[in-house]
């Protein structure tokens, strides 16, 4: 679903960024409150809000995300999906970062070759842009932090998403009053096939990110890091095949690093999964 986001929200690219965005959070909040509604599941949500450190962890959470979704926007509405793609590349190799750092997991020789191949990736980008690849990294860095601080909170995915929907909304209530003091409004006044789309982006925000929530739940961050491949993967099919967004030869060499970090990572993951 994360693949294809990029088709879909191509067709909002007339309608400014962070308008997606307060609509995206607005309409997730309404879905997924209605699938709490149908599941009677708001005695998890009140238990979730008696424990103040879990919904400082969720804010956080929201934050990130929420940023992450932004850059992702203006990524796809200014032609950058290539970028956008990078980070998500970029974001499994993040992901084994954190888990060092912050989890103290233990990262193996191959697993320290990857991260250096990250790094030189992210080099070579540099070089060739004459500036730091603010998008791919900002991508990485806010979706890495996310996951760990979603897997920190035990609380069912549902549940999780609605409340970080829910400290989404103020920042977009008081960007939406002061749009409509110059006579711009976020939420109405679109096509009937516009408002369509806005509305159904709530949904489809709502369907993976319930997925994601529930996977770094179970699993470790390395393994869903690896699963997250097929997110950029699809992102940068489109981008250069279906878009026709321009892939210089400096910018294939970063992706071949890339390739090959995730490609010598997945074998050490594998080597690992056998013996065990």
């Amino acid at each position: 679903m994360w693949g294809f986001f990029p088709l879909f929200f191509r067709q909002l690219a007339a309608v400014p960024p962070i308008d997606v965005l307060c609509n995206r959070a607005a309409w997730a909040f309404v879905f997924v409150g209605l699938l709490l509604t149908l599941g009677r599941r708001w005695s998890q949500v009140a238990a979730a809000w008696r424990r103040p450190r879990h919904l400082v962890l969720l804010a956080t959470a929201a934050l990130l995300v929420g940023s992450n979704w932004l850059v992702f926007l203006w990524a796809v509405a200014n032609g950058q999906v290539v970028a956008s793609s990078l980070g998500y590349f970029l974001t499994p190799l993040v992901n084994i970062l954190l888990g060092l750092a912050v989890l103290k997991e233990r990262l193996n020789r191959l697993e320290w070759i990857a991260v250096g191949l990250a790094v030189a990736a992210v080099a070579n980008e540099m070089l060739a842009l004459g500036a730091l690849p603010w998008i791919s990294l900002v991508l990485a860095a806010t979706f890495g932090l996310y996951g760990l601080a979603r897997k920190q909170v035990p609380v069912d995915a549902l549940s999780g998403l609605w409340l970080e929907t829910l400290a989404m909304l103020p920042l977009c209530g008081l960007y939406t009053l002061w749009a409509a003091q110059s006579g711009h409004a976020v939420y109405t006044g679109h096509a009937d096939r516009t408002a369509l789309l806005l509305a159904l982006s709530g949904v489809i925000t709502a369907l993976p990110l319930m997925a994601f929530a529930a996977a770094t739940r179970r699993l470790n961050l390395a393994t869903v890091g690896m699963l997250m491949y097929i997110n950029p993967t699809l992102q940068f099919v489109t981008a250069v095949w279906l878009f026709g967004e321009p892939l210089q030869t400096a910018r294939l060499l970063t992706f071949a690093l890339i390739w090959l970090g995730l490609l010598v990572y997945s074998w050490s993951a594998w080597s690992r999964y056998r013996r065990q």
